[in-house]
């Protein structure tokens, strides 16, 4: 099958939930007998193999509208492709590619979260989110088919956009077994990382914007009369790292919390496995929350708030580390809970086993090759 890719930056030097996705999805569709067409910013000057092909769409350093232009002009290449289907991952590529899909030539997209609810939840102009609005809406209308990682964000996508429940198809996303597993003792990742061997461990991967919830974590944090025994880890980067800073010195938890900044694509294996639980306190827009599986594979249990797509993930598994409301006090009420052994956590193994056997890209691969074809 010969299938066209138009997503947004190349995974790993742009570390991102979309772009790990896409990464991930393409090399899991190669050994299923599929050539691939990519086209992306940044993308390196050659790939690996005969079967993926990489087409520059621009620069991420390039400004907004030369980043279109430079799209349009390398989707022009498209149609010469002869592709089977075509799968857009990010409306505004996604836009620049409407003017040269061919007619006859099914057109997926893969919807991982509402550009423009997400521009304003992260303080975009009245103007600028209307804008995204209306430029999803108008590439959203030439697809044939959606593949959400939710029912969550199927939701949103029938809700804000309109698009009938028939067109879309619900297919979790995956995770890379072989690289996120359990194969370091906790000790051992610790002293791999300078981590303390004294403490209880949260890590938490997240950018530091609003909706992320780091503030009310560290408040929930704040509430515990057993801070002194934990460590939050943070690891990321985003302009609230300075009134998250100014929040944990003015609670006094300098002693508690611990912010890494980038942590490099490498080390995030070890993270996981370093920590006693891996925690998730978003307040919105939790599509699906791939850090949730790349935990669990590690052989880390997760804690979650009860948002988005995040509870389809762990609830067959370990519902009661989903909190009763995304609230600092409800973090803070589980938190206390699994401090003094009120509630128990699942034992690696078991993390292991459910993210093997619920979330294995070789299968969740096949079933999207699945749409391509229909």
């Amino acid at each position: 099958m010969k299938l066209t890719i138009i997503g947004n930056n190349w995974f790993p030097s742009h570390p991102g939930g979309l772009d790990r996705y896409v990464y991930e999805l393409i090399h899991h569709l190669i050994p299923l007998g599929t050539d691939v067409n990519l086209y992306g910013l940044d993308l390196p000057s050659s790939a690996p193999g005969q079967s993926l092909h990489l087409r520059p769409l621009a620069s991420k350093a390039d400004s907004f509208f030369t980043r279109l232009y430079s799209a349009y002009q390398a989707l022009d290449h498209l149609p010469k492709s002869c592709p089977e289907a075509i799968n857009l991952h990010f409306a505004l590529y996604g836009f620049t590619a409407l003017p040269h899909l061919p007619r006859n030539v099914p057109v997926v997209c893969t919807f991982h979260g509402p550009w423009a609810l997400e521009s304003q939840q992260e303080g975009d102009s009245l103007w600028g989110v209307w804008l995204k609005h209306q430029l999803e809406a108008f590439v959203y209308r030439r697809c044939d088919r959606f593949i959400v990682l939710s029912k969550a964000f199927g939701h949103i996508l029938n809700q804000d956009y309109g698009i009938p429940w028939d067109a879309i198809r619900v297919i979790p996303g995956g995770v890379d077994t072989q690289r996120f597993c359990p194969h370091l003792s906790r000790r051992q990742a610790r002293d791999l990382l300078g981590w303390p061997n004294d403490r209880f461990i949260l890590f938490t991967p997240r950018r530091l914007v609003s909706r992320m919830g780091l503030d009310k974590l560290i408040n929930a944090i704040a509430q515990l009369q057993e801070k002194n025994d934990l460590w939050l880890a943070i690891a990321g980067k985003g302009p609230l790292r300075d009134a998250l800073e100014a929040q944990v010195t003015a609670l006094n938890l300098s002693h508690s919390v611990h912010f890494l900044g980038f942590l490099p694509d490498e080390q995030l294996p070890l993270a996981y496995q370093a920590a006693d639980l891996t925690i998730m306190p978003s307040q919105s827009l939790e599509g699906f929350g791939l850090v949730l599986l790349e935990s669990l594979a590690s052989g880390t249990p997760v804690l979650c708030t009860p948002i988005g797509g995040m509870p389809e993930v762990i609830t067959d598994f370990s519902p009661n580390l989903i909190t009763a409301s995304p609230s600092e006090s409800d973090l803070a009420v589980t938190l206390r809970d699994i401090l003094t052994g009120h509630l128990s956590l699942p034992n690696r193994h078991d993390c292991r086993d459910y993210a093997s056997t619920h979330f294995n890209w070789t299968t969740i691969a096949q079933r999207v090759k699945q749409v391509f074809q229909e």
